[in-house]
């Protein structure tokens, strides 16, 4: 069984940074793409960015020049350095990764994590 474990989260002022982490552990062969989506309350979750294996990136438009998407293949684990918070980031923050177990090593699954609320005050 393989599960996404998020940290990093927190309250922070507008301006402040935070980084946040999604560990994957279990039956892992590789990890294909990884990317972190944000839930604020009303609105339906959106990408925030994405990487893939090859550390090609992906950021939505509202992020760009202020976050940082980066992994660590050896680790199984993806970050997302977040700089010059505005209060329009609050949401809860998931990790979403393709997974390729030792059991189904050429079917990837995508899996995601329970969140890691980030709140920025002004």
């Amino acid at each position: 069984q393989v599960q996404l474990v998020e940290s990093g989260g927190g309250l922070v002022q507008a301006g402040g940074a935070l980084t946040l982490s999604c560990v994957a552990s279990g039956s892992i062969f590789r990890a294909g793409v990884m990317g972190w989506y944000r839930q604020a309350p009303g609105k339906q979750r959106e990408l925030v960015a994405r990487i893939t294996r090859g550390s090609t990136t992906t950021y939505a438009d509202p992020v760009k020049g202020r976050f940082t998407i980066s992994r660590d293949n050896a680790k199984n684990t993806v970050y997302l350095q977040m700089n010059s918070l505005k209060p329009e980031d609050t949401a809860v923050y998931y990790c979403n990764a393709e997974i390729f177990t030792t059991s189904a090593p050429y079917a990837g699954t995508y899996i995601g994590g329970q969140g890691t609320q980030v709140t920025v005050s002004s």
